[in-house]
């Protein structure tokens, strides 16, 4: 690694931990030659998912359009910021395991389905409402019903 401060090629690693639960490990370095200190991040590269929308079409998986899906659910519900979040991440990082290159959007939308039904019940119709495509208010009640007859 070279030094940010004078150039040099050679350090020495005086620190590291795990951080970003274990997703990436933070070094502290001290250069061999003029004695400054820096930090490194070191992480694995993953190729990205695709997405395989319904319509056919391909499409990069984006976190933050994951994010604003389940916010849109959760307006105005008792639910954190950070709860979505490490909703989003714990999503993710299954989609990852459970995929190499491609994924389908219906097994996105299951995933959060299957989360917000645990989370929130509000929350939960509202993203099964868009997710779905009710047509009418038949389908919201089946729904609705079908929460009923769980609890």
């Amino acid at each position: 690694m070279r030094c940010p401060k004078c150039g040099h090629l050679k350090d020495k690693v005086i620190d590291s931990r795990s951080a970003r639960e274990g997703d990436i490990i933070r070094r502290r370095r001290v250069c061999l030659q003029c004695g400054h200190r820096f930090t490194t991040y070191e992480e694995i590269i993953k190729t990205h998912l695709r997405v395989i929308k319904r319509d056919g079409r391909h499409e990069e998986l984006d976190r933050n359009k994951l994010i604003k899906g389940i916010l849109r659910a959760c307006q105005k519900r008792p639910i954190s910021a950070e709860q979505i979040e490490t909703m989003a991440d714990s999503i993710l990082r299954e989609l990852d395991n459970e995929n190499d290159r491609e994924v389908p959007s219906s097994a996105i939308g299951e995933k959060v389905m299957e989360r917000l039904e645990k989370l929130d019940e509000v929350a939960y119709i509202r993203f099964a409402s868009v997710y779905r495509r009710f047509k009418d208010v038949n389908q919201f009640l089946t729904e609705v019903k079908g929460i009923i007859g769980k609890t």
